[in-house]
């Protein structure tokens, strides 16, 4: 406070009003100003939130302390200020800024906005939105910007366990449990009717286009231990399970029976499809001309192997797309009838076999689907069997073909798969063929294992004669047994 010298006389004295004010307005200058040093901040949700899928997720921000906001630009970013989730500014909100993957999707509450508070919904959460997120504040006259940022932790339940009796095996009977929408991968338990685990015969988990998991495991409970058997399936992050007990008894077991004698009945009738098909057996030979330069074709034209020369996607970051297929196609093409042919795999890893219209081979980058005029199964690192139609299907089969037998009926629009090895039926396409079809051959390169076979057309096959299985252990004659879902195959 600054000191002003007065003397009595001046108390005894009214002063002027222009004096007055005058004194006034010198005080109010000469005396500090006091403002509010007070440091505005935004406030986000905190460190983290957890969303289940398919619901409905808030992403509140306000400031503090709190002040106006209806003039300034606030906006939602995932990961960076570019990556717009969702944008307000002069008053208004601007979806086309938006990045696809959140367009009508967001939702902006802002009743409260004139105290600085506003909430962003984001609706039909994916496991896709897991993630970094932010919002930032700024002034119309940029005096002030802030922002607050969190994790985005996504979780899904998926649907209840389903137990169904595959059959006998190993003197005992075979479980089979499914379930799927699973986010993240999910864990499976088998227990008995003690309480006890029981070791899973195979488990497999696959990812679907959305991200979400679907699991299927099964066990063998031997003959002794046929009582409540049960199987759950645990969601890692929400730690929340769904479990379902099915009790074997022998009423069941005598069901089991019947289940039995249907399964060997559709064995038997997919085995009896098998040999009519052979009456069409017709001679395919390779056409090198259409080889990828990466493939060897044998000069009577029966096989064909990878010389190890792998191609780069023609679009980055999609393996589904490549600047020519790395294939080859038959000499013969396909506009009517019914013909049928073998294909000797032997032990490789990978391998792609079908048809595919001889107006799309070789014309550029494509996709293994039938929208894409491709109809084909394969093997995928020793561990999958597959089909595209047009998403990834996985084929659990009970023995793996060291054959494959494929069957086209032109008019029936239908191309069929034979296991050789065992005489099953694997896979049907059922489309329409647009035009003539080709017999479609990839050994893909580089295969890796450490059987590298080429792919050889098998002579006119004599009818219902199966593969002798080669004694290389018990590798071959058990049931398929995949693994870790492997990346999408291409």
């Amino acid at each position: 406070m600054v000191n002003f010298p007065v003397s009595l006389d001046s108390f005894q004295r009214v002063p002027q009003p222009s004096s007055l004010v005058f004194l006034i307005h010198l005080l109010l200058i000469l005396q500090p100003w006091e403002t509010n040093s007070e440091e505005v901040k935004v406030i986000g949700p905190g460190e983290s939130i957890l969303a289940t899928v398919g619901e409905e997720v808030e992403f509140p921000c306000h400031l503090s302390p709190y002040r106006d906001a209806e003039h300034m630009e606030i906006l939602w970013f995932r990961s960076q200020a570019s990556d717009v989730v969702h944008l307000y500014q002069d008053g208004r909100e601007l979806p086309g800024r938006q990045m696809a993957q959140f367009q009508n999707r967001t939702k902006l509450l802002k009743d409260e906005i004139l105290d600085g508070t506003v909430i962003l919904q984001l609706h039909g959460v994916l496991p896709a939105d897991e993630g970094p997120y932010g919002c930032r504040f700024l002034s119309n006259d940029d005096s002030f910007s802030g922002e607050a940022v969190w994790e985005l932790e996504v979780a899904g339940m998926g649907s209840d366990p389903h137990i169904s009796l595959e059959g006998f095996k190993k003197e005992g009977i075979q479980l089979r449990c499914s379930s799927s929408g699973w986010y993240p991968k999910p864990q499976a338990q088998w227990r008995g009717h003690l309480g006890q685990c029981l070791p899973p015969e195979f488990e497999a988990i696959t990812q679907d286009a959305r991200g979400l998991f679907s699991l299927e495991t099964s066990v063998v409970v031997q003959g002794g231990a046929h009582s409540n058997v049960s199987c759950s399936i645990q969601n890692p992050v929400l730690f929340q399970k769904k479990e379902f007990v099915v009790q074997i008894a022998g009423k069941l077991t005598a069901e089991l029976g019947k289940a039995q004698s249907e399964l060997d009945w559709r064995r038997a009738e997919g085995q009896a499809e098998w040999r009519a098909a052979q009456q069409y057996a017709v001679n395919v030979t390779l056409d090198s001309a259409s080889a990828h330069p990466s493939l060897e074709v044998s000069q009577d034209g029966k096989s064909v192997s990878s010389r190890g020369a792998a191609l780069v996607p023609a679009v980055p970051g999609d393996p589904h797309r490549f600047t020519e297929q790395t294939c080859v196609l038959s000499h013969q093409r396909f506009r009517s009838g019914r013909h049928y042919w073998e294909v000797d795999v032997g032990r490789r890893s990978r391998w792609f076999l079908g048809a595919c219209l001889a107006a799309v081979a070789r014309a550029g980058p494509a996709r293994l689907s039938p929208a894409a005029g491709y109809w084909v199964m394969g093997l995928w690192n020793g561990c999958e069997y597959f089909v595209l139609e047009p998403q990834r299907r996985a084929l659990a089969l009970r023995v793996p073909p060291r054959r494959v037998g494929i069957f086209l009926d032109c008019e029936a629009g239908k191309l069929a798969f034979f296991n050789v090895s065992d005489g099953s039926h694997i896979f049907t396409f059922t489309d329409t063929f647009p035009g003539p079809l080709c017999a479609y051959f990839r050994p893909r390169a580089p295969d890796g294992s450490k059987h590298p076979d080429p792919l050889t057309i098998c002579p006119l096959p004599v009818r219902g004669t199966r593969v002798p299985e080669e004694d290389d252990g018990d590798t071959w004659a058990q049931p398929f047994e995949p693994s870790a879902p492997p990346l999408e195959p291409w």
